[in-house]
Formats: C-alpha cells, sequence, structure tokens
C-alpha cells in the first residue's frame, strides 16, 4: 500500500507544476552576489553543510525561495535573505544558478556500493524505492514536475535533509529536532517525508554519499 500511495504522490506532483515567469541570468548574477557567501562562487558551495544551487532547475529553486519566504520551509537564516526578495527577483537568481555548472564531489569509496544500490534499485523490503526514478539515472532531476537535480551535491547537506524529511514522517519529538515538510501539505505527508522515514542512518549516510559522487 505504501508503494501504491508513493506512485499517486509522483503522478500528482508531475501535474501540479507551476507556471514560472521569465528569470534574467544576468539580473540573477548581481542578485546572487550576496548568496555566495554561502553557496560559493556560481552555486558551488564549498561548506558542506549548505547546498550546491549551481545547475539546480529553476522551478525548483523558485519554490523553495518562495518557501523559505512563507515560512513552509523553516531556516531562520533564508528567512532573512529571502524576506525582502520579490518574485522577480527570485526567478532571476533561479535562471541564473541554473545556467552555472555543478562541480563532482568525491563519494566516499566504502559507501559507494551500499548507495549505489539504494539509489538505483532502493530497498524494496522497507518499502524505499530508488531514488533515480524521480532523480534521474544520473542525479539530473525532472524540471518538469519540479523534482531536484541531485547529482554532486554535498554529501553532508543531503544528508542532512533527509533526516529532516525522515523526522517529519516519523513525527519524531523534540524541539531541537529540524523537520522538512514543504514536500508535501499540513494534512498529507510529502513523497520524501514517507520515504526517508523508511531509511536508516546508515542508508541515509551512504546514499548521501553516492549522490555527492555523481556527475550529470
Amino acid at each position: 500500500m505504501k508503494f501504491v500511495k508513493l506512485f499517486v504522490l509522483m503522478a500528482a506532483a508531475a501535474v501540479a507544476t507551476p507556471a514560472l515567469a521569465a528569470g534574467d541570468a544576468e539580473a540573477g548574477e548581481a542578485k546572487a552576489a550576496p548568496c555566495a557567501a554561502c553557496h560559493g562562487q556560481g552555486g558551488n558551495a564549498s561548506i558542506p553543510t549548505y547546498p550546491k544551487l549551481a545547475g539546480q532547475g529553476e522551478e525548483y529553486l523558485v519554490k523553495q525561495l518562495q518557501d523559505f519566504k512563507s515560512g513552509a520551509r523553516a531556516n531562520a537564516i533564508m528567512a532573512g535573505q529571502v524576506a525582502n526578495m520579490s518574485e522577480q527577483d527570485m526567478q532571476d537568481i533561479a535562471a541564473y544558478y541554473a545556467k552555472q555548472t555543478v562541480e563532482a564531489g568525491q563519494a566516499n569509496p566504502d559507501l559507494v556500493a551500499q548507495g549505489e544500490r539504494l539509489y538505483r534499485g532502493g530497498d524494496m523490503a522497507n518499502n524505499v524505492p530508488s531514488c533515480s526514478g524521480c532523480h534521474g539515472p544520473a542525479g539530473q532531476g525532472i524540471d518538469a514536475a519540479v523534482y531536484p537535480h541531485l547529482a554532486g551535491q554535498n554529501a553532508q547537506y543531503v544528508e542532512d535533509q533527509l533526516k529532516a524529511f525522515r523526522a517529519a514522517g516519523r513525527n519524531d519529538l523534540g524541539d531541537n529536532i529540524i523537520k522538512r515538510t514543504n514536500d508535501g501539505s499540513p494534512d498529507e505527508p510529502g513523497m520524501m517525508q514517507t520515504i526517508a522515514a523508511e531509511m536508516s542512518d546508515t542508508q541515509i549516510k551512504a546514499v548521501a554519499s553516492f549522490i555527492s559522487g555523481l556527475s550529470k
């Protein structure tokens, strides 16, 4: 039943794609200048807890900025950064980063085999589908469905986000537990919450490492 629910969520996400007005990458380069402090020059963050934005899909980036501004995705630093951004600012910044080239990371050799198995084949016995089904065999994402590009992403950032989705999916308790819920709705857990809820710490670390070493 869980896999049926996941396929319904995937289909709904693919259909409910928001329209995106044209962004100006040249204007976005200037507007993105303050972002470099955390996300690196050209969107290749060297700080492992921050995401690389280079090569990310425009619609995905705009959605995340919108969610930070609305509070749907909680992050105190980003809330302050987007507070005065207009929709055009978001679209321009997204257009700029989408045109950049992501730099691949380095996967941990000890985790590659397990990470690749999970990424390409999932863990069917524990209701974990493959990552490649939504994020592509090379981690290129599906822009039309607003599924993010993963190839080359910082492993620590991926690990942190999967744990945040898991905490939301399991409804883990505690004031200091970070929960990420912006893949679903207030009344229905999103696909990533549902998937991550079934993953162990070891699985999360392995697949995050494998993703870091992928190149599109």
